[in-house]
């Protein structure tokens, strides 16, 4: 199995002194053969395909500029997931102020979502990336989708607080 980094995030999955690499393959029993001229990640991993795929989506969300740290949560319950969404933009100056819109203010509208859904959001080149459980990446992802479409930020936190609730309910059923 196969994943492709971007060049500049290869050093983050690699970590100093190649701790951040051998965390994930003690992690998922899986061997990384990382290509740091393609940035191609190869996951080996003949005894377990689950961890595998875990190992891959860690990958994978470093790449998507989490840090490690926040990326290796997807080891920890086999129900966490990594939703990734595309910005299309057209010219970099929409691209700027479509990522503007998701941060928000001194990081306000980003910290919202994160705080009520409770996920990780990462904003990177042209995507924006969530880990969580999939009902509360749903919201998140709804919400930014949102926020991509133009909707006023008023309307994407009054749908962000009236899942709150709910979503608090689930929160409580995964621990």
């Amino acid at each position: 199995m196969y994943v492709k980094i971007p060049h500049d995030r290869i050093g983050a999955v690699i970590g100093p002194k190649g701790s951040v690499k051998q965390l994930i393959e003690e992690r998922s029993a899986a061997t990384l053969d990382i290509d740091s001229k393609s940035g191609t990640v190869q996951v080996l991993a003949p005894d377990d395909p689950v961890r595998a795929m875990q190992a891959m989506e860690v990958v994978k969300a470093i790449g998507r500029g989490f840090s490690p740290e926040r990326a290796i949560v997807l080891f920890d319950d086999d129900f966490m997931v990594l939703e990734v969404i595309n910005i299309s933009a057209n010219t970099p100056k929409e691209l700027k102020r479509i990522k503007g819109r998701i941060i928000g203010t001194r990081g306000r509208t980003r910290e919202l979502i994160e705080t009520v859904t409770h996920v990780s959001v990462s904003i990177y080149g042209k995507t924006v990336s969530v880990i969580g459980y999939p009902e509360q990446t749903h919201v998140a992802k709804t919400a930014i989708e949102m926020l991509i479409d133009g909707a006023p930020h008023s309307s994407v936190y009054g749908y962000v607080e009236k899942n709150r609730r709910e979503l608090a309910g689930k929160q409580a059923a995964h621990y």
